[in-house]
């Protein structure tokens, strides 16, 4: 059984290293994993960050794993998923366990979803506790109205 446990960055361009949020992803992903999963780490490097989210992951990570995978692309929770399903399909993957934030685990699985379509794959999503500020609360409810049509683009691809 091949299990990826994907684990989605987050920065607001604040903060030159991990970000807290990106931090208490990565530390929840850390006890989600066992030894036998591919762990993918995937975000981008915001404005002039040193380096991108998923290096910066893929540094802090301790847990013995089979595979670490570093997804540099991923702008987007759309460009999270699409990564997500590409190393999914690649590895024939039975299950993908998506590591959020809990305001952010609704619509990223939502996309997680639609790419995974006929892969194969089934979707576990595990969050972290923390709660919404209310711009990011703001923007995840923005953010939906986008969601159909992502879903679409997504099947797509």
């Amino acid at each position: 059984m091949t299990r990826i446990v994907a684990v989605l960055g987050y920065s607001d361009g604040t903060t030159r290293g991990l970000h807290p949020v990106c931090a208490a992803r990565l530390a929840h992903a850390e006890h989600e994993a066992r030894a036998d999963d591919v762990v993918l780490f995937s975000g981008w490097a915001r404005g002039r960050a040193p380096a991108a989210e998923a290096d910066l992951m893929a540094r802090a990570w301790t847990s013995p794993v089979r595979a670490r995978v570093v997804d540099r692309s991923a702008r987007t929770t759309l460009g999270n998923a699409l990564g997500v399903a590409r190393l999914a399909r690649r590895l024939g993957a039975d299950e993908v366990v998506l590591v959020t934030s809990g305001w952010h685990g609704r619509r990223a699985s939502a996309l997680v979803r639609a790419t995974l379509w006929r892969s194969g794959a089934t979707l576990r999503v595990t969050t972290c506790p923390e709660g919404a500020t209310r711009l990011r609360a703001l923007r995840e409810l923005a953010a939906w109205a986008l969601v159909p049509l992502l879903a679409v683009v997504a099947w797509t691809r």
